[in-house]
């Protein structure tokens, strides 16, 4: 097996809106944050600040972890949504919590929101979270990391329930025409896992998911990997890198859109770093082993 390089990520924990944004609405703050219109509306500004090609939801880490039964503190129009109260006390009773209902909450308005941009012609790219950002909202990580060194037959399980979550996520994404969804686990990265660790996580449910992933995407929809969830499937050489000719140089996130029908991964930058530049015209797709 190869050595799992880390990458330096400065984007993974970012939350809310700059005022910049949030000020040229007339919308009201946490408000805004739960409804799909007012969503849809701040996507749209993001998107003409930015000057890129796609919108974006949500515009937190939360989303999961709240359908869950997490307590969010919804924030104002400077700070986005975050954790507030731990509900659960033991990992056990992580298994114990119900299944996202995509009808209603805040799920259900992410989703209502990407399907009308979806119906305006705009690119839209969900943010989807990995399991350790997810228990972030739901219990104090310590507990966490404590059943995955004594007990990972618990552990496998909590990424289980996680695994059957996150692909109906993906699934519901579909429904409503999403075409670029965007997964990352920052909170689970070598930085904090340690190389054992985030060998563990690949081998138990990084590449497992990736796989039930790969035959769950239709032809209209990329699965867009955070760079740290890329280098740690290429050091346990559960993947490999695949050069794809693009029609010019451009930046990665226009490459991203161009890629979508032709390919089913790409992850060798973050989407929120705008400014990337593929300079040869070459981006690079990932195949699973």
């Amino acid at each position: 097996m190869g050595k799992i390089v880390d990458f330096k990520c400065t984007y993974g924990n970012s939350v809310g809106i700059s005022k910049e944004v949030t000020e040229k609405t007339d919308l009201q703050f946490p408000k805004a944050y739960k409804n799909w219109d007012s969503m849809v509306t701040l996507s749209k500004e993001l998107k003409k600040h930015d000057g890129v090609e796609y919108c974006e939801l949500p515009f937190c880490h939360t989303v999961e972890g709240e359908a869950l039964g997490g307590i969010i503190n919804f924030g104002d129009e400077n700070i986005g949504p975050r954790a507030k109260d731990y509900i659960c006390r033991t990992t056990e009773e992580i298994l114990d919590l119900p299944e996202i209902d995509y009808s209603k909450g805040r799920i259900r308005e992410v989703l209502k929101a990407c399907k009308h941009l979806r119906k305006d012609g705009e690119n839209v790219v969900l943010y989807i979270s990995g399991p350790f950002t997810i228990m972030n909202v739901l219990i104090d990580p310590r507990h966490v990391f404590k059943t995955f060194r004594k007990n990972p037959d618990i552990m496998k399980k909590i990424f289980n329930k996680f695994q059957d979550e996150i692909l109906r996520f993906i699934e519901e994404a579909q429904k409503v025409g999403v075409n670029m969804i965007s997964y990352a686990d920052s909170s689970g990265g070598l930085n904090i896992l340690g190389p054992k660790f985030s060998a563990q996580v690949v081998e138990m449910f990084t590449y497992p998911l990736l796989k039930k992933v790969e035959e769950t995407l239709n032809d209209g929809t990329i699965l867009l990997l955070c760079p740290k969830t890329t280098f740690a499937l290429l050091g346990t050489e559960k993947a490999i890198w695949k050069d794809i000719k693009l029609k010019s140089p451009m930046r990665y996130s226009d490459g991203c859109i161009e890629l979508i029908g032709k390919t089913k991964f790409v992850g060798q930058m973050c989407i929120k770093n705008k400014e990337f530049y593929l300079k040869d015209g070459v981006i690079k797709a990932i195949d699973l082993i």
